[in-house]
């Protein structure tokens, strides 16, 4: 069945985060384009870009949601990937076209050393089949051309990396890694210190911050959701983004001063700079700073408007 197109803009706009099981073989762009029609909303963004072969949670953001995107992309990532040992493809996953193979002698014992290496602070090169730019253009557009460049080590973390299953040539691993770090080149990287190669044969995203896949919907899911008028038990409300901040509780006076963007003076919260605000009866207006220097809280970003 065929969806609808997005509506006017005169429609009643939504906003909140939606914790979708992407599929295999949607682009992460796809999925935001699914979601516009369902929801016919045209305001619609995603959280941390999915490769196409990966499945898992996808946040996506709508409405007045998309401007907390940048929240929820720097948080902590959770994933299982399933690797091939012997075979070096040129995109480092499945999907590519296997440029290289070695015979596999690597033991469960040496892989759980060589896994060992991988854990903490370290420096990755990003993959040539991925979206950051290089004078303006995608790498994976010059890859395409078979044109390589020099790309930039990053630094990421890997603050957890455990072997699940070892059935050589294929073994299954658990990642909880900062955000920025590419699984492939994980692959890639570790396929090299084994001296065989490998590549990523399947990639689950298990979480996202505090969103689990065990929560997360289908986008056949939401769209039985929408046309049953239930997306409230679906979609979570803007400030789930910042869940982590403290809240800030203003008065009548003192909110209304932040709903217009004025700072409002006050007392700082612990040793947090920033805090999410709220009015008496709950209305989430806010992301403020504290301003120590001047004693008082400075609204950051603003969400709701009282008259």
């Amino acid at each position: 069945m065929r969806e609808a197109s997005p509506a006017p803009s005169d429609q009643m706009t939504i906003s909140g985060i939606l914790n979708v099981n992407k599929p295999s073989g949607m682009t992460s762009h796809d999925v935001v384009d699914r979601v516009r029609r369902i929801l016919r909303q045209r305001r619609v963004g995603h959280a941390g870009t999915l490769d196409p072969l990966a499945t898992g949670v996808l946040l996506v953001c709508v409405g007045q949601a998309t401007r907390l995107a940048e929240y929820l992309v720097d948080t902590t990532k959770v994933y299982r990937a399933r690797l091939r040992l012997g075979l070096t493809t040129d995109t480092h996953d499945a999907e590519g076209k296997v440029v290289a193979e070695a015979p596999v002698q690597a033991t469960e014992e040496e892989v759980r050393r060589v896994l060992a290496n991988f854990l903490g602070s370290l420096e990755q090169v990003p993959p040539m089949y991925s979206a950051l730019k290089h004078q303006g253009t995608p790498l994976y557009k010059l890859a395409r051309q078979s044109i390589e460049v020099e790309r930039e080590p990053r630094r990421v973390e890997i603050h957890e990396l455990l072997l699940e299953d070892w059935s050589p040539p294929q073994l299954t691993i658990r990642i909880a890694c900062s955000s920025g770090t590419y699984i492939r080149a994980l692959a890639r990287d570790l396929g090299q210190a084994l001296g065989c190669g490998a590549h990523v044969a399947a990639l689950t995203r298990l979480a996202c911050g505090p969103f689990t896949l065990e929560e997360a919907i289908s986008l056949e899911e939401l769209a039985q959701a929408a046309g049953e008028g239930r997306l409230e038990e679906v979609m979570h409300p803007p400030d789930a983004a910042v869940a982590d901040w403290p809240p800030l509780i203003l008065d009548e006076e003192a909110a209304w001063h932040i709903a217009h963007g004025q700072p409002v003076t006050g007392t700082a919260i612990g040793e947090s700079e920033w805090a999410r605000v709220y009015s008496l009866k709950g209305e989430f207006l806010a992301l403020a700073r504290w301003d120590r220097a001047g004693g008082r809280w400075q609204p950051h970003k603003v969400f709701a408007s009282l008259d």
